[in-house]
C-alpha cells in the first residue's frame, strides 16, 4: 500500500511541477503515472551508478553536481516516454528541483497525517 501511495504522490508531484514550469509537458494523469514509474526505475538503477562515478566532481562542487545528475535522470525519463517532454536541460534542472520540493512537502503531509491518527 505504501508503494502505491508513493507512486501516486510522485505522479501528482510530476503534474504539479509540469503545471508550474513552462517547457515541461505531460499529456495526462496516465502519462504522469507512467513517468513516475519510469523515473523511479531510473533513479533506482542508473542514478546510484552515476553518483559513484561522479563522486570526485560531487565532492569538489560540495554536492551540487547531484542537481545535474537529477536533471539527467528527468531528461532520460522524458526521452523514453512519449507523453512527457522537457524543452531543454535548464528546464530539466529547474524541474528536478521543484519536483524534489513538491514531493518532499507531499510526503511530509502524508506522514504527519498518518502520525496524528495514532
Amino acid at each position: 500500500m505504501k508503494i502505491f501511495l508513493t507512486w501516486l504522490i510522485s505522479a501528482l508531484a510530476l503534474l504539479i511541477s509540469a503545471w508550474l514550469i513552462p517547457g515541461v509537458y505531460i499529456t495526462g494523469f496516465g502519462s504522469a503515472l507512467l513517468a513516475a514509474l519510469i523515473l523511479g526505475a531510473i533513479n533506482a538503477i542508473i542514478r546510484p551508478i552515476l553518483i559513484i562515478l561522479t563522486l570526485p566532481i560531487n565532492i569538489l562542487t560540495l554536492g551540487l553536481f547531484t542537481l545535474v545528475i537529477n536533471a539527467l535522470m528527468v531528461a532520460l525519463a522524458a526521452y523514453v516516454l512519449p507523453g512527457f517532454s522537457i524543452a531543454n536541460f535548464g528546464v530539466a534542472i529547474i524541474f528536478s528541483i521543484i519536483l524534489m520540493i513538491i514531493t518532499s512537502i507531499m510526503q511530509s503531509l502524508i506522514k504527519e497525517k498518518g502520525n496524528s491518527s495514532k
